[in-house]
């Protein structure tokens, strides 16, 4: 059985984790405010530079954009794995990582086996998974979450293009968290290049489309007909505004992926500390317990020791 200081130190341990559980919850919350804010207002940006992106496409011939050309064969593939620098945010970094080795495992296991596949890892905790377990990786961005930039996503997307242009590899896709609400978040494998004939969405960007929809019955079918019959003109002229808008559409997917994946790993930390708090509370009512049941048992022994000698000194 442990001893009252035994008990005693357990006791003061718990105690100081605690304090810093709470202190890293303050820290995250603190943290998710910022996060929340800078994805909420680059969220809009990104999804209408998409769909300008879908509308010009329609206004030429995609196959005279490089970057639009599906190729005949692909002959090797780029993912581009965003996780965190750091752990202590519940299953956020192990999610992502199987998300990536599923993919791995049931769309690409014959590049790999060929030598094909590269991942470029965003953070910390996936370089260090991935590198260990042989695989080839493409870049070095650990620290990237230390001081969130729109340089990281800059040369996230230059390293991605140049590659695809040489033909290291036929597809890029992208792999992150992306920021549902506080407590959950939703795993996200978006293809970046060749530029999909159609605009991704996101579970996010569905449901925000359906809320909208539901502001007045059949308003989105009418004013996606409407929109579909507009004919606009582009100056100097279609092609030319593409050209501009793909290398900022591609920035600003890679950014807006940071930035969902920053704000999902400071709510994912937010809610592992407050749990482990909540845990240490716990843990500190059965020390506690613990403590003054053996305290008393060493007095009741006490006590019989001293009765027992006072009847023996009298008899």
């Amino acid at each position: 059985m442990a001893s009252l200081r035994d008990i005693r130190n357990r006791i003061g341990s718990v105690q100081n984790t605690q304090q810093v559980t709470r202190a890293m919850k303050m820290v995250a919350a603190a943290k998710l405010r910022r996060a929340q804010e800078n994805i909420f207002r680059t969220r809009p940006y990104a999804y209408k530079l998409g769909e300008l992106i879908a509308r010009l496409k329609g206004q030429v011939d995609p196959a005279l954009h490089p970057l639009f050309q599906h190729r005949e064969e692909t002959r090797g593939v780029l993912l581009v794995v965003i996780t965190a620098d750091r752990g202590l945010a519940g299953a956020f970094n192990a999610n992502i990582i199987k998300l990536a080795e599923e993919a791995i495992r049931t769309r690409f296991a014959s590049y790999r086996e060929e030598g094909t596949l590269r991942l470029l890892c965003v953070g910390r905790k996936g370089h260090e998974h991935f590198s260990k377990r042989g695989y080839t990786l493409v870049g070095d961005f650990r620290g990237a979450f230390d001081n969130v930039a729109f340089d990281t996503a800059l040369s996230v997307a230059s390293e991605a293009v140049e590659g695809y242009r040489k033909e290291s590899w036929d597809e890029v896709h992208l792999l992150y968290n992306e920021f549902k609400n506080t407590i959950s978040q939703n795993r996200i494998m978006q293809p970046l290049l060749p530029i999909p004939a159609e605009q991704f969405k996101t579970p996010v960007m569905e449901e925000s489309a359906a809320v909208s929809g539901n502001a007045a019955p059949g308003s989105t079918e009418r004013a996606g007909k409407e929109a579909a019959e507009m004919d606009f003109i582009f100056e100097p002229h279609a092609a030319a505004i593409l050209d501009r808008l793909v290398p900022r559409f591609l920035n600003y997917e890679i950014w807006k992926a940071l930035l969902e994946s920053n704000a999902s790993e400071q709510g994912a930390r937010m809610v592992a500390m407050d749990s482990a708090t909540t845990n240490a509370d716990d843990l500190l009512k059965e020390l506690r317990l613990k403590y003054n049941r053996a305290r008393q048992d060493a007095i009741t022994k006490e006590l019989i020791e001293i009765t027992s000698g006072a009847d023996a000194l009298g008899g």
